[in-house]
């Protein structure tokens, strides 16, 4: 579908968190009309109507990706199945049934409850601004085969997180540093970087408006059973402490935070 310039303007005035369902819808109204590009009348016709008839799209939760099914080329693990189980998580605690007794008339697309999934560090879902962000995640681990001195690792880690010990011969690593991307294990020639543990980081309480909030991330690594865990028991946060249809990172304070640490990061992996 081709956007003339104007077209393409239009649209990136519309607010940021409808602006892909605007461009889909738009995109899909033209292709039953026949065209083959689409007009900023029908840009502005389509925002519009979405917006006057938004409290009837609000399904109580967004879940978000980097790239949609097709997964992120740069993905650390996959995370497809973790998005499905997701959806049917949320989809069963009636979320908008909730936000219509606690909202005090229309619902908006603010009041739903997110999480999104960035399947490597870039975070392109931008888990940092939600109320649950997931980023996928691979600890390197330093094995006994021996290392060619190479220095791929030390090239591709863009946080300078690894150096080559010369009279060691091995590489090291600082975990501070380390993104746990696990571009240098992929890289590394002689297998002296290795996979250790894999699954995904979690983060709490993000947010945009008028006060933004990056969201605070729990320690370690969770596998997909946590990660469903943990989001569950956000959710119930949400439903115990919003009363009238505010944000999760509005109501998530640091004590908060405190609790859902020592709740679910027993045991997680380092």
């Amino acid at each position: 579908m081709k956007w003339p310039e104007e077209a393409e303007a239009a649209i990136k005035k519309v607010p940021f968190f409808v602006r892909k369902k605007i461009r889909a819808r738009v995109e899909k109204e033209a292709n039953e009309s026949g065209k083959s590009q689409v007009s900023i009348d029908e840009v502005m016709a389509t925002q519009a109507n979405f917006i006057s008839k938004m409290d009837s799209e609000i399904k109580g939760y967004q879940v978000d990706t980097c790239f949609g099914p097709g997964g992120c080329p740069n993905r650390t693990v996959i995370g497809d199945s973790l998005i499905k189980k997701i959806e049917r998580l949320l989809k069963n605690q009636d979320l908008v049934g909730f936000l219509r007794k606690r909202v005090n008339g229309k619902l908006k697309f603010h009041h739903e409850f997110r999480a999104t999934i960035a399947e490597c560090p870039n975070a392109c879902s931008q888990p940092q601004i939600k109320d649950v962000g997931i980023i996928g995640a691979i600890t390197p681990e330093i094995t006994d085969k021996a290392c060619t001195l190479c220095s791929a690792c030390v090239d591709v880690c863009q946080e300078m997180a690894i150096t080559i010990n010369i009279d060691e011969k091995a590489p090291t690593i600082d975990m501070d540093r380390c993104l746990k991307c696990g571009e240098c294990v992929r890289v590394c020639p002689s297998g002296t970087l290795s996979e250790g543990k894999k699954g995904f980081r979690v983060l709490l309480g993000g947010k945009l408006g008028r006060h933004p909030t990056l969201a605070g991330e729990l320690p370690g690594i969770y596998d997909e059973d946590k990660v469903l865990r943990i989001i569950k028991g956000s959710v119930d946060f949400f439903k115990e402490n919003s009363r009238h249809g505010e944000r999760f990172g509005e109501i998530f304070k640091d004590k908060d935070f405190e609790v859902f640490k020592n709740r679910y990061s027993m045991g997680a992996e380092k």
